[in-house]
């Protein structure tokens, strides 16, 4: 089975109407927890699997960097949401998400540690035991660096993806919000990342607030970011790239435009 390709959409219910109509697109992504297997699918889903459309599962709750092993409930739900949108993959995020019973509602980042680095490749072991397809991992925006930091970022997710033999589900916005908030060149890092690995790319607008830049997926894509996608591309274009968009959702001109732009700055064909 072959991975996503071309420039998708995060599918929303939403703007299920909109993306019904866009003649060229060949994947989206959906948020696993808001399917259920064992019911049947939103329409909007149905008939894009219909026309051939992938449809990628987006875990948020397996919390692959908690110390406790992963819950086998949730895993057994991403499993099932695979099989009935028979996906080509699923992804996930390198972050916790809760700790000792206490649920945080947000994607935590973790210390860049040996121990982290053992937790989450224990993890994603599990995970990958139960799944039917190949997993991705995302790594996650962050405001800050953990003080018992021992690897970088491109050290800290290689380990783990050779550990493991995961893709890469890497997300440019993400990499843009890091530089800013955290420090470092955007470029330097993609130049150390194994891009062979990556399955896919998200592409994300955000806004700045309080002095710090926030990985809104709400706010149009910025221009630095679109030149990030065009500087990853040049030197090894990635299978596919997919607009997030969870909210705020604008004219359906506008989001086109934004389709158009990822397209044209990742040399991939326009679906609009």
């Amino acid at each position: 089975m072959t991975g996503p390709s071309g420039v998708g959409i995060g599918w929303r219910p939403e703007i299920a109407g909109f993306v019904a109509g866009l003649p060229g697109l060949r994947f989206v992504e959906v948020v696993a927890e808001a399917v259920a297997p064992a019911r049947p699918l939103p329409d909007g889903l149905t008939e894009l699997r219909g026309r051939g459309v992938d449809v990628v599962p987006h875990g948020v709750r397996l919390s692959l960097g908690g110390a406790e092993p992963v819950d086998p409930a949730r895993v057994a739900h991403l499993a099932g949401v695979a099989a009935a949108l028979d996906a080509p993959l699923v992804s996930e995020h390198i972050a916790f998400v809760r700790a000792g019973g206490l649920e945080a509602g947000h994607l935590l980042p973790l210390p860049r540690s040996r121990e982290a680095v053992a937790a989450v490749v224990a993890n994603v072991r599990r995970t990958q035991a139960e799944l039917p397809v190949p997993l991705a991992l995302e790594p996650i925006a962050a405001l800050f660096d953990w003080p018992d930091d021992e690897l970088d970022e491109a050290d800290f997710l290689t380990e783990i993806l050779d550990a493991t033999g995961a893709l890469l589900l890497l997300d440019v916005a993400n990499v843009h919000a890091n530089a800013r908030n955290r420090g470092g060149d955007p470029a330097a890092l993609l130049d150390r990342l194994p891009l062979e690995r990556v399955a896919y790319v998200h592409v994300a607008g955000g806004a700045e607030h309080g002095g710090f830049y926030h990985d809104t997926h709400t706010d149009p894509v910025p221009a630095a970011v679109l030149d990030l996608v065009r500087e990853l591309c040049a030197g090894r274009r990635p299978p596919a790239l997919l607009l997030e968009r969870d909210g705020h959702y604008p004219p359906a001109a506008e989001l086109r435009g934004e389709l158009d732009a990822l397209a044209a700055a990742s040399g991939h064909p326009v679906v609009t």
